[in-house]
């Protein structure tokens, strides 16, 4: 029995996630609160909650960043927790302490557990005194000279990086010394711009590495999980597109010195709740990358192979819980694809457009997470992921299998979206034996090819579905109100 019973939740996020988390909340008898900005006002996740606040703001994305308007609405419905979901304030620790300090539980990991690892520079510093394996490198550079000087050390290529944020956010490869002023200005403008902090350290690049993340649930009683690992190799601008668990051909001894090494790496923060350990493995060696102190994109996959609900654990470790180390065993293979409002066509260029058909797969061993409606507008002004189609099966073999219907079952048009190039991926021979690299498809230069054909093969369901113009121009016309 917990300890304090949560009783009721705001869910300080939009669309997908915010759906994923109050389906949780519905089934645990917790009331929620859906917030919402103009552009989605008839999204699916404002209906679904029991209640609902719009959000007001300089734009549409500055008002799911209002800290003291989340705060404001969370006492004026009577919530006694907050739930970010993953992105906007998911990993800001002022929101999460702003939310302590106001009296409400915060379903995610306290402010300085996310202040030790939002700040890459120090984290590095905190995984090497506890154990764990990191990249060899530099703390932040206070110059372009600095950085030379650590270039001409390491040697090249090396990797610039932002040292407040993640996600691949100013990220460089710099390959000769020649272009290292202009990536070093270039990630530091970047850094600045995205964090407010234009702090930049610099790695050692490694050629054809895997990223390989474990999830971790922690605790207040100290107890720590490792849940097993996560292939997310397959990106575009260092942001994932496919992630699968098991990873395909990781050996069950390196496996475990990663799970052993994510379990140090939280407790050398006092972690509590869920997270993720995100690690670059190259040839036999690995190294902590960076920690994602809140809930992964990709979660589901996790889910799917171990029979758990990481939120509802999420739920119960914010409620006083306690973990049970020996409910967990993994089962077969989970693979997810993010379904983007992206051209793959087109270097991955954002498509938003309003969705005039969407039907999405089913069957056995096919789940799909969304937060979309036929004839939604998508908007510009949020990430572009619509909605995320998770397979499994006994084997990857059979989850693959399934991707392939399933992809080909899934309608979804108006915006193009990367369901093309998921469907050339699944055909292309190295991903299906499992080489693959965070390089993979620019060493796959034909794999876009095939995503171009595939682009011209609609779903054999679409035309069931009829063109969605008269519905599109009715929506559009509606005022009704949530």
């Amino acid at each position: 029995m917990a300890e304090a019973p949560i009783r009721k939740v705001l869910v300080a996020n939009r669309g997908e996630i915010a759906l994923r988390v109050m389906r949780t909340c519905r089934e645990m008898g917790i009331p929620t609160v859906a917030v919402f900005s103009e552009p989605d006002r008839r999204a699916p996740h404002v209906y679904f909650a029991q209640e609902r606040q719009e959000l007001s703001g300089r734009s549409p994305r500055e008002a799911y960043l209002d800290v003291d308007q989340l705060i404001d609405v969370a006492r004026r419905t009577g919530a006694d927790s907050v739930h970010p979901g993953y992105g906007f304030l998911s990993e800001n620790a002022g929101f999460a302490e702003a939310c302590e300090a106001a009296g409400l539980v915060f379903i995610g990991p306290s402010g300085a557990s996310m202040r030790a690892m939002g700040d890459k520079v120090e984290a590095r510093r905190r995984m090497e005194a506890a154990g764990v394996p990191i990249v060899p490198g530099t703390a932040g550079l206070k110059d372009e000279a600095a950085a030379q000087a650590a270039a001409a050390r390491f040697g090249y290529p090396v990797l610039l990086k932002a040292a407040a944020g993640g996600g691949g956010i100013g990220m460089r490869i710099v390959q000769e010394e020649k272009d290292l002023p202009a990536a070093f200005e270039a990630c530091r403008r970047a850094a600045l711009s995205s964090f407010g902090d234009g702090t930049v350290y610099l790695e050692r690049y490694l050629e054809q590495p895997r990223h390989i993340e474990m999830q971790i649930l922690a605790d207040t009683y100290g107890t720590t999980l490792a849940l097993g690992e996560r292939e997310c190799s397959i990106q575009r601008r260092h942001q994932k597109l496919v992630e699968e668990a098991p990873a395909p051909g990781l050996p069950q001894a390196r496996r475990q010195a990663m799970s052993e090494a994510a379990v140090r790496a939280a407790r050398a923060v006092g972690y509590r709740n869920a997270g993720t350990i995100e690690f670059i493995v190259s040839g036999e060696d690995f190294y902590f990358l960076e920690m994602n102190t809140r809930l992964q994109v990709e979660h589901p996959i996790t889910e799917t192979v171990l029979g758990i609900d990481l939120v509802r654990e999420q739920i119960r470790i914010a409620a006083g819980d306690r973990l049970d180390p020996e409910a967990h065993v993994p089962r077969g293979h989970a693979i997810e694809f993010r379904i983007n409002a992206e051209d793959p066509t087109r270097n991955f260029l954002p498509a938003p457009r309003r969705i005039r058909r969407y039907a999405p797969p089913s069957g056995p061993g096919v789940r799909v997470d969304a937060g979309i409606r036929p004839h939604q507008e998508v908007s510009p002004h949020f990430d572009p992921l619509l909605a995320k189609l998770i397979v499994f099966g006994a084997t990857r073999q059979q989850a693959i299998e399934r991707g392939r219907r399933a992809l080909e079952e899934f309608v979804l048009t108006g915006p193009a979206t990367t369901i093309p190039f998921h469907r050339a991926l699944l055909e292309e021979p190295d991903f299906l034996e499992g080489r693959i690299s965070t390089h993979f498809i620019a060493d796959h230069p034909a794999l876009m090819e095939r995503t171009g054909a595939f682009a011209r093969q609609p779903s054999p369901l679409e035309p069931l579905y009829g063109n969605g113009e008269l519905a599109a121009i009715a929506a559009a016309a509606a005022v009704s109100q949530p």
